[in-house]
Formats: structure tokens, C-alpha cells, sequence
């Protein structure tokens, strides 16, 4: 695999662009919305998690950046394709050659009768490569992966790790820029899920490749560089690791709530309920930072009317 060029800084264009996007679900009795004018930004080469309780969205977030669902309004460009106006036939290809997906469920991404290998070569042999190229590069991608020992083995013959592992090999197979993965840990123990992360990581920094995976795993903020989290549709918080040597070489992890185009913020439940702040709140700018307090109740009112005391 050819490594690509290194990864911008924040400050350029992003590779992933989410602007005001929603996504509502409609039936004769019943409309859901599922996303509700999200925003985000992912920078090309970059590894970052999405997290979120179930019905947060995370999952149609990732379907529709898999070009598997479209939204129903706002913005969302993956490079330098609209999928909002992408025709269908377009998007056949973009799934094809540009986003490569790993299920969690390991049945989903693998055809059972065929080996590692054979699988690896299927996308590649659809997209019209011949044979001897497919299986040059079947056996590049499952080397590094580590399972150049297991690719002749079939599915029910490899453990759950060694199949998720397959799994990303087969969602590269065609050398896409963008490789999303839903919960693809989600039914490993944490020594295998670790192998599957390292692997992640070990191809991000070699290829390039961006990676977005959505988890429940607690130890992804060790695992990536950025984790996202979801709650109601909305991006609500980031949590951003990175390496400081001011005091000698460590970590620092650092969390941010996140602030929408529109100025929307969502604040944590736990601080809402500790300061019973309701559905109104006072705002007021103080220096360098706003003070968010609750809504005066009557007898404080009361109170600044006749004066403090």
C-alpha cells in the first residue's frame, strides 16, 4: 500500500464536512428525527471516534457518510463530493472505491464459504483488476493486518478478532481514503478489541487513510485522537488527546463542549441538574468567559425589584 500525503492541520479544509444536517424518518403514524442540524469537521488523515447513547444518531450520522442513507436536509461533503445531491449511480461508485465499511457484526462482512483471501479479492475483481493484481494486493493487505497465516482459512475457521481484522482488509481492498466502522469491537473482549485498534492506528499512520469509527468502548479516548460525542442528534462535546513536552513528554487530554454555526451549546446533564438550570437559563460575559446561571425563581425577582439583600 502507497502511503498518501501527510495530513493537514485543522485549519485547512475539512475532508468530512457536516453543516446543519438533518435526517428525519417518516411513516404513515410516526415521524423520528434522527439528526438535528449537526455539525462536524474531520480532517483528511485523521483517526477519530464517534460515541453517544443509543438513538444519539451516531448510526445514521455513519450510514449516511457511507453514502448507505442520505440525509434529509443541510450539508454534508466527504472530500470533494455533495452527498446531499450525489446521484444513486454515483453513489454505487463512491461505496465502491471511496469509503470502505466494517459492520460489527462479523457475518455481515465477510462471505462465509470463501477464505480470507478470496474475500479481500472480491472487491478488487468487481472493479475490474485481474486477478494476479488482486491477489498481490490480497496478500499485501492481510500481511498488514498480521494474518498472512491465516489467508487461506474461511471465516468459521478464524476467531473473532482475526475476522474483523479480515474485515478491514476486505473494507481496503480497493484503496479508499475514508474507512468508517460501527462499533467493530462490539463483540470482542478488550484484549482482542486492543489488536483491532492497533491495527486501525497502524494503517492510519501508514496510508493515511481517514478513519471514523462509532463505539460504546470506554478506552476509545486512548485509542484516537479525537472523540465526538452525540446526544439528541446534535454533536454535544470533544474530547481531544495530544502529546505535550513543556514538562517532559506526556499526554494531556483535553474536553470541549462543542458550539454550532448557530451558537447552540449543549451542556451536560450532570451540570444542568446541579445547578437546576430548566429550559431557560441566564447568560452574562464576564471577562474572558460567559457565566450560565439559572432562571431567577419569583422571590428572587422579587428580591431585584426591592432591591438585593
Amino acid at each position: 500500500m502507497q502511503p498518501r500525503s501527510p495530513a493537514p492541520s485543522q485549519t485547512t479544509a475539512p475532508y468530512i464536512h457536516c453543516e446543519d444536517l438533518f435526517k428525519i424518518y417518516k411513516t404513515d403514524e410516526l415521524e423520528v428525527v434522527a439528526l438535528r442540524g449537526l455539525d462536524l469537521r474531520v480532517a483528511r488523515g485523521e483517526m477519530m471516534a464517534i460515541v453517544g447513547a443509543s438513538g444519539s444518531g451516531k448510526s445514521t450520522l455513519l450510514n449516511i457518510l457511507a453514502g448507505l442513507d442520505t440525509p434529509s436536509a443541510g450539508r454534508v461533503t466527504v472530500g470533494e463530493r455533495d452527498l446531499l445531491t450525489t446521484t444513486e449511480d454515483d453513489l454505487v461508485r463512491y461505496r465502491r472505491t471511496e469509503v470502505g465499511f466494517v459492520w460489527q457484526q462479523t457475518g455481515r462482512n465477510l462471505i462465509p464459504y470463501l477464505t480470507a483471501e478470496q474475500n479481500v479479492e472480491v472487491p478488487m475483481i468487481l472493479e475490474g483488476r485481474s486477478r494476479q493484481d488482486a491477489q498481490a494486493r490480497a496478500a499485501a493487505l492481510l500481511a498488514s493486518v498480521g494474518l498472512s497465516e491465516q489467508r487461506r482459512r474461511k471465516p468459521s475457521e478464524m476467531s473473532g478478532g482475526e475476522q474483523q481484522r479480515t474485515a478491514i482488509a476486505v473494507a481496503l481492498a480497493n484503496d479508499p481514503p475514508l474507512l468508517l466502522a460501527d462499533e467493530p469491537t462490539g463483540e470482542l473482549d478488550s484484549v482482542t478489541a486492543d489488536e483491532v485498534f492497533a491495527v486501525l492506528r497502524a494503517l492510519n499512520r501508514e496510508t493515511g487513510v481517514t478513519v471514523v469509527v462509532v463505539t460504546h468502548d470506554r478506552q476509545i479516548v486512548q485509542r484516537v485522537d479525537r472523540v465526538v460525542a452525540m446526544r439528541d442528534g446534535r454533536t454535544s462535546a470533544e474530547i481531544v488527546r495530544h502529546v505535550q513536552f513543556a514538562r517532559g513528554p506526556g499526554e494531556v487530554i483535553d474536553e470541549f463542549a462543542v458550539v454550532d454555526r448557530s451558537g447552540r451549546l449543549q451542556i451536560p446533564r450532570e451540570m444542568l441538574e446541579a445547578l437546576d438550570i430548566g429550559p431557560r437559563a441566564r447568560l452574562e460575559l464576564s471577562g474572558d468567559h460567559v457565566e450560565v446561571r439559572p432562571e431567577a425563581k419569583p422571590d428572587d425577582a422579587a428580591r431585584d425589584t426591592w432591591g438585593r439583600r
